[in-house]
């Protein structure tokens, strides 16, 4: 492990463990109650790569169906969900973003219009630590297209780093820095056809 990364481990941990007033495990009710009131946010995210690598960015969230993650120079990435469609634009390409069904990933299930965590095989694993809850979640009709772990603190309940496992296998970390709920975000920040025209890798 690089210092790097040891010392990124060390800054999430601050980040998980910070604000959280009293052990407490989640129920999934709340949980579901929470995603489903998170109309709109914005923040700062930390990415972990799967080869270990490390981006930093903004993401916007608005639900149901739409994230956008902006990453920081001088990586020129860009991923956005939009109209049941997952658009990843990757500068090593010269082809435009690669499209995928948003239903086929693990972000549409926090993503979804209405999120059930108590639905049959949708939750796979609960656990607490006595500061946060972790919860791991799947397409119950379709659990080869792969998982998110979310992990929340309490008081008030707050989504702070999820990691999504797809249908290869591949984990992808996001942890949330200052995720701030509320506010106005334009659709024009959704807008993939307006992404594409725009973008230069």
């Amino acid at each position: 492990m690089t210092k790097r990364i040891l010392a990124l481990a060390i800054v999430a941990l601050m980040a998980l463990w910070s604000g959280a007033a009293t052990a407490q495990q989640l129920s999934l009710a709340q949980v579901s109650q929470y995603l489903n009131q998170l109309q709109t946010a914005q923040g700062g995210f930390t990415q972990i790569n799967a080869d270990g690598t490390l981006s930093t960015g903004t993401v916007y969230i608005k639900r149901p169906g739409r994230i956008r993650f902006e990453y920081n120079p001088p990586d020129k990435s860009l991923v956005i969900a939009q109209g049941g469609q997952l658009a990843v634009f990757d500068p090593r390409s010269n082809t435009g973003p690669e499209k995928f069904p948003l239903n086929r990933t693990p972000l549409s299930i926090i993503l979804a219009s209405n999120v059930d965590l108590g639905r049959a095989r949708m939750v796979t694993g609960q656990t607490s630590d006595g500061t946060t809850t972790t919860i791991t979640a799947q397409d119950p009709d379709n659990p080869q297209y792969g998982n998110i772990q979310m992990v929340f603190t309490a008081n008030p309940v707050e989504l702070r780093q999820w990691i999504v496992t797809d249908d290869t296998g591949t984990q992808t970390t996001v942890i949330l820095n200052d995720l701030i709920s509320g506010g106005s975000i334009p659709d024009t920040r959704f807008n993939i056809i307006a992404a594409t025209r725009d973008w230069n890798p």
